[in-house]
């Protein structure tokens, strides 16, 4: 399967903010045309506020982002990093990771269930519509967990008859092949893709210092590839009802760089790990419907069955052939989540009051075992009842509420001792946590908007968290209680003379009962070593400012973003956090003609950061990217680019350096 597809983009103007809805109605707005609004979970708005941003598929193709987190980099708050010694790419969303802030699909749960973890490295862009974020004030209607907001890809529904589009393309060290089908026959419609992204290699700059653990040119072990069917089946028997099937199959491959850096405390510079992932694979198989039930109220409902396996090969040494040494090993994961989402709605009063309850129900199960060991089984439950409310007080000031409580209670924890081969249990647990918010949104006219939020936000301790013995270091702890936060949010969004836009928010939050390391808890007579424990420990400050601006007139477009963020530990403030520069921007600069001929630069900076809690930084970095686009005959067109012009060498995380100037090129046709 060596091509097929994505699609193309026209240079869009670059919107940053999302908004809400009061009622989900099944004939919309197109605009938007190839959005799958069942997918939704807080449906398009009728007023803007910078508690939600999103960036669409448009956007997504005219900056040339190929993955999920490299799209999200775009949007103000958002921070890209990388898990260097497992190769995974993250991000944090003002300044709270990947397990306080749940990845969705089509408002499906889709992290990992053993740590929380997603590696947005391996979900592409070339199948989603949309992606979705929420912050600070976060709907109830995302579920669990959602502490430090949510992340929902939103997939795409066919509008006409008939729809495709394909891509088919090189890049440094790979290539990349895409094509989306759909076909909307009014009361039932399809929506299919296939795709692939494989890269060899990545080149590292010709600046970088060549070691022994790595000559330069192309990073070692650096190959990944990635492939993703999908489908989705609906039926839509009147304007008042639509129900939708979809499944995805996903097939990753990837390999682990080691770890190049100097830092004498990193354990990896004197013992490498020679990491490998043979499959990283994932599917989910989900119904989504929504029923008009009048002019005032519905019901929605989500039910999905999600599966993760991988398996890690720990290798003897740089060649990747043998697993014999007793640092080595072959772990399985096989994993799954089954879970239902009702939610209902009624409006009141002629509208101007807004109620939504849900009810969400989710059971993860993780199950793991290393070759030639027994499997164990770890599984928990959770249950999250939920209402919020939208009241309009005027007609330009609304007041949002929400609550919810959530449980969690394990169902199964078993732990194996590879001493005896004996198989036990840990005792059971469960926990309880609540959420509750407040805001209001004053729309002064047409162009100027304003919103002032606070919320109390909460996430379960992961299995990982409870159980881990941390390869023998540490101590678990199965009575974990929720980590909390109370986020804070005054923002603006505003236009003027229907060309500038301006959006900005001041953000604060203030964490409690965070999950931390405890060093020296209790000494092991027989490794003579000190171990560590998981505890509720934590108390931290995080505080800053977004601010972002776009500016049109005729065919230029100007925009771009700053974040600035920083974040205090309170308890502990010898402990440094990790991965958040205190400064973070992008801006670009687009040409487009009428005919779609079409040419772009960006530019984006992040100050320096922690790589490590002791004090490893890596340094700021500044990257030039560009791209120009110009059709051939009628629906044809050709792009390509450069990323990192200046071929800057620069690291997400000390001692694993990016990229350096690589390049792309790529057919695309749309019909």
């Amino acid at each position: 399967m060596r091509s097929y597809i994505p699609l193309f983009a026209c240079l869009l103007f670059y919107k940053l903010s999302h908004s809400q809805q009061v009622l989900p109605t099944i004939e919309r707005d197109t605009s938007f045309s190839n959005v799958f609004h069942l997918g939704e979970v807080v449906v398009t708005a009728e007023k803007e506020t910078q508690m939600h941003s999103k960036i669409n598929s448009a956007e997504i193709e005219a900056f040339a982002k190929t993955d999920v987190s490299r799209a999200l980099n775009l949007l103000p708050g958002v921070t890209m990093s990388n898990v260097g010694p497992r190769n995974e790419a993250m991000i944090y969303l003002r300044g709270f990771d990947l397990r306080q802030v749940p990845l969705l699909i089509d408002g499906i749960p889709v992290y990992v269930p053993y740590d929380g973890y997603a590696d947005l490295g391996r979900f592409t862009t070339f199948d989603l519509a949309e992606i979705n974020i929420s912050k600070g004030y976060t709907s109830v209607l995302y579920g669990p967990n959602a502490m430090g907001g949510a992340i929902n890809l939103v997939t795409r529904k066919p509008m006409n008859a008939f729809e495709m589009e394909v891509t088919s393309g090189w890049l440094t060290g790979g290539y990349r092949s895409n094509i989306n089908i759909g076909s909307n026959l009014g009361k039932f419609y399809f929506q299919g893709s296939i795709s692939r992204l494989q890269r060899n290699f990545f080149p590292l700059s010709s600046s970088f210092n060549p070691i022994p653990a790595e000559d330069g040119g192309a990073r070692g072990n650096s190959s990944h590839r990635d492939d993703k069917y999908a489908f989705k089946l609906g039926y839509t028997p009147n304007n008042r009802s639509e129900y939708a099937l979809s499944y995805s199959y996903q097939h990753g491959e990837k390999g682990s760089p080691v770890y190049v850096g100097s830092d004498t405390l990193n354990n990896l510079l004197r013992q490498p790990r020679y990491w490998q992932w043979p499959y990283w694979d994932k599917q989910s198989l989900y119904f989504i419907s929504n029923n008009i039930i009048d002019e005032t109220q519905y019901i929605k409902t989500r039910f999905y069955y999600d599966v993760f396996k991988n398996q890690l090969n720990s290798y003897d040494d740089g060649s990747y052939t043998s697993i014999t040494r007793p640092y080595a090993f072959e772990s399985h994961y096989n994993d799954y989540t089954l879970g239902g989402v009702a939610e209902y709605g009624k409006s009141l009063w002629a509208d101007r009051d807004i109620v939504k309850a849900t009810l969400q129900y989710k059971r993860d199960v993780h199950r793991e075992y290393n070759e030639g060991e027994p499997e164990r089984t770890m599984s928990d439950q959770t249950l999250t009842i939920g209402l919020e409310n939208i009241f309009h007080m005027t007609s330009a000031l609304q007041l949002l509420t929400g609550f919810s409580y959530n449980h969690r209670g394990s169902i199964e924890a078993q732990d194996y001792n590879s001493e005896t081969n004996e198989i036990t249990d840990f005792p059971a647990n469960r926990n309880n946590a609540y959420n509750i918010q407040g805001g209001l949104v004053y729309q002064f006219n047409e162009r100027h908007i304003t919103n002032l939020s606070v919320a109390r936000k909460t996430r379960f301790a992961t299995t990982k968290d409870r159980y881990s013995f941390r390869m023998g270091t540490a101590i678990p702890n199965p009575d974990l209680d929720a980590e909390y936060t109370i986020n804070y949010e005054l923002g603006y969004n505003g236009s003027f003379w229907e060309t500038l836009h301006i959006n900005t928010a001041l953000f604060y939050s203030n964490i409690r009962n965070t999950i931390l390391s405890m060093n020296n808890v209790w000494y092991d007579p027989i490794t003579e070593i000190w171990l560590s424990q998981l505890q509720n420990a934590g108390i931290s400050k995080y505080s800053g400012v977004e601010i972002g601006s776009s500016y049109s007139v005729n065919d230029w477009r100007v925009g771009g973003n700053y974040t600035y963020i920083r974040r205090k530990n309170i308890t502990n403030p010898e402990v440094y956090f990790v991965d958040v520069p205190e400064h973070n921007a992008f801006g670009y600069i687009q040409y487009q003609t009428a005919n779609k001929y079409s040419l772009q630069a960006n530019i984006e900076y992040n100050s320096s950061r922690y790589s490590t809690s002791y004090g490893t930084k890596v340094g700021g970095f500044t990257l030039l990217h560009i791209r120009a686009a110009v059709p051939i005959w009628q629906k044809l067109s050709i792009e390509g680019g450069i990323n990192n012009l200046t071929d800057k060498n620069y690291a997400l995380a000390e001692g694993y350096p990016e990229a350096g100037r690589n390049y792309f090129v790529n057919l695309m046709f749309k019909y």
